[in-house]
């Protein structure tokens, strides 16, 4: 039987028109990686991932909801290194990743451990051992991570996140055991962290968001605090991003960069 053209027209014009609007549904896939800082540490509620403290207050859960048509894959993990991003979150970035947000090396220096030794015995040694840590080592535990993603997902929008300095010049229970001294060389080694892992972020082509500036006013002890300071009733929360930190600190700042 012989079809005519004309009468297949209509129907080759609706496959297009549906395959067109097949296309523009698709999510966008969305890769959260990285430790506390991205998994919702400090926020109080975990219902997402108990073990690795991922909840929805946590800024990728945030940043996700808030961006259309997007398929949030959240793998960030308390307590996580480098060598945890590249033996447990990286097999996440697949190729079809569109998005990647990534707080990292915090761990790797030990800065929790440092401020607990601030807290109790002093810390002068562990500040120093730190700053030599983020010096020599970082850069290239950094180095693995960013190829990885860049390998796996060369044509992703990746944003990496800083962290904040988490003093200001004011003391209270927050602070309990941190001189004045100890938090100005605390907050040093935020701003070395923060210029270490902007430059190897760049190397990549990646696009660094400092938490630096942005959460200035806004550290332990202040009126509108978006960090946690010392809490001795829930130690895993102290000196971690509240749910003000997430929503108006870092949820701005990974939007900036993805949409």
């Amino acid at each position: 039987m012989r079809i005519r053209a004309r009468a297949l027209a209509p129907l080759v014009c609706a496959a297009v028109a549906f395959g067109a609007a097949g296309s523009a549904s698709a999510a966008d896939r969305y890769v959260a990686l990285g430790d506390s800082y991205s998994s919702g540490t400090g926020t109080g509620s975990y219902t997402l991932n108990s073990g690795c403290q991922r909840g929805t207050y946590a800024y990728p859960y945030l940043a996700s909801r808030q961006r259309a048509n997007t398929d949030l894959v959240f793998v960030a993990c308390s307590g996580a290194t480098t060598d945890d991003v590249m033996a447990n979150q990286i097999a996440s970035v697949t190729a079809d990743t569109r998005l990647v947000s990534i707080t990292i090396g915090g761990n790797d220096a030990g800065f929790t451990n440092v401020v607990t030794s601030c807290v109790t015995i002093g810390c002068g040694a562990a500040i120093t051992r730190a700053n030599t840590y983020i010096r020599n080592t970082l850069p290239g535990k950094l180095d693995t991570v960013y190829a990885a993603i860049q390998r796996q997902a060369p044509g992703a929008t990746v944003a990496v996140l800083g962290y904040p300095r988490l003093f200001s010049s004011s003391s209270c229970a927050g602070t309990t055991g941190i001189d004045a001294s100890e938090r100005t060389q605390l907050n040093g080694l935020a701003d070395l962290a923060d210029t270490t892992i902007a430059a190897r972020a760049a190397a990549y082509g990646f696009t660094y968001r400092s938490a630096i500036s942005s959460w200035t006013g806004h550290a332990i002890c202040s009126g509108s605090a978006w960090l946690n300071g010392l809490n001795i009733f829930s130690i895993g929360e102290s000196f971690h991003p509240n749910r003000n930190g997430h929503s108006s600190g870092y949820t701005p700042l990974v939007r900036s960069v993805i949409g």
